[in-house]
């Protein structure tokens, strides 16, 4: 059975307690399955492995959720480093904003440091500010809509939600109580779910039972459908917590469905509550989230990351010391970066040393491809060394005398951290 993973928060002792693990890495994985091409008329032959929910491919994206004011603009430009609107009344998004933000990852510094490079370029998450949704959104309340269709279009959701008080910073619910501001927007995105899967189960229901004669891949589609169908509308659950065959993950993933994509949640606290590590909603947010999916929740400070936004490195580094609190934003990005199942390998030398984002379970030229389309087409083998290996003895001269430089063919599952440098035809690659 195929299952998405979840990090799991623990006790809320303080906000240091709350916060979750780091996600594991991915190169402890299982390789993916293939799917063979499906036949005409026949069933389709889907190996009952591991299959990621969500869209294929690398161009992927973390959308910003919540109810209007609770910081979600505010978080997105200090994470940005961008001037939008963040203006004090609802709707002040009216258009997803789009940027990319480096991804913290201590291998590459040490590369860096290691090859001298000319030029230096780390891997990117891209983060979309999307407009608050409010009670109702799935009837099209508050522009409920078009604010719907953008969390479609992204991979992964950070959820923000307010747990500070302030007078000056109206809230669209009147008071301040995050676990039902978390309830509200859960509420919203299942029950547009549940409107789109009870369509499409009623629509392949008529197709079906016009046409006898129905292929066995229309039957196993409804077979299918009827299971998500259940778990969604029926049961009323999120689709990312439950059990599903393989290809019942094909059909989530052209569905393309709201509670599939995975969520970690923001507390945003005030500076002090933040600094103190203590604050009165977090043990309701925790006991909330232990019933639902136990999804990383990570407590951070638009107040805080603000003071420090404007500190040179040198001050803020010891304004947190002096503090004993760290800016949240790294652990933020790092958990994003993980929830949408990315990796990234390396290409290093004197000219250039840069990290590339790959899916997990991506092949060897495949990865080649995310550097050139001819590196896919024209693939030999790949030349692989370890991260750790190059760091720990220095140069690649020795890795390779230490035995620790290997060749790789087309069925080589890139692992994350790896050095790789790509053989390929040019001429094998303009015949393809």
């Amino acid at each position: 059975m195929a299952t998405p993973s979840s990090v799991a928060a623990t006790a809320p002792a303080s906000v240091a307690a709350t916060t979750t693990s780091e996600a594991p890495p991915p190169s402890s994985a299982p390789p993916p399955p293939s799917a063979p091409a499906k036949a005409k008329g026949k069933a389709p032959q889907i190996d009952e492995s591991t299959l990621l929910l969500g869209r294929p491919g690398n161009n992927v994206k973390v959308g910003i959720v919540g109810l209007p004011n609770v910081g979600k603009s505010t978080f997105f430009n200090l994470l940005c480093s961008m001037n939008i609107p963040a203006e004090n009344y609802p709707f002040c998004t009216l258009d997803p904003n789009l940027s990319r933000v480096a991804v913290p990852d201590v291998r590459w510094d040490q590369l860096c440091e290691l090859y001298q490079p000319a030029r230096r370029v780390n891997a990117f998450l891209t983060v979309t500010d999307i407009a608050g949704l409010v009670r109702g959104a799935h009837e099209g309340q508050g522009l409920g809509n078009a604010f719907l269709s953008h969390i479609r279009a992204v991979d992964a959701i950070y959820h923000v939600i307010r747990a500070f008080d302030d007078e000056d910073v109206i809230h669209v619910e009147g008071d301040v109580d995050p676990v039902r501001d978390l309830e509200i927007i859960a509420d919203e995105l299942l029950m547009k779910d549940i409107d789109v899967v009870t369509k499409k189960k009623e629509e392949l229901e008529r197709t079906t039972a016009r046409n006898p004669t129905a292929t066995r891949e229309k039957k196993l589609e409804l077979e299918a459908l009827t299971r998500i169908f259940e778990h969604v509308c029926t049961q009323r659950k999120q689709v990312r917590f439950g059990e599903w065959r393989a290809y019942d993950v094909e059909l989530l993933n052209e569905l393309q469905l709201l509670t599939a994509k995975p969520v970690i949640v923001l507390v945003n606290l005030s500076e002090n509550d933040y600094v103190q590590k203590r604050n009165r909603h977090l043990a309701r947010i925790f006991n909330w989230m232990q019933e639902h999916g136990r999804e990383p929740l990570i407590p951070f400070s638009c107040a805080f990351e603000r003071k420090i936004f404007d500190m040179s490195p040198q001050e803020r580094a010891a304004y947190c010391e002096q503090v004993k609190v760290p800016s949240a934003f790294p652990k933020i990005i790092t958990q994003g970066y993980h929830a949408l199942n990315l990796i990234h390998f390396f290409t290093c030398g004197e000219d250039e040393v840069k990290s590339w984002t790959i899916r997990r379970f991506t092949k060897a030229p495949q990865a080649a491809g995310t550097i050139h389309s001819d590196f896919e087409k024209g693939f030999i083998c790949a030349e692989v060394m370890k991260c750790q290996d190059v760091l720990e003895l220095r140069n690649e001269g020795a890795v390779k005398a230490a035995g620790k430089l290997r060749q790789e063919g087309k069925n080589y599952v890139v692992q994350d951290g790896d050095i790789i440098l790509f053989k390929f035809n040019v001429a094998a690659g303009g015949k393809k």
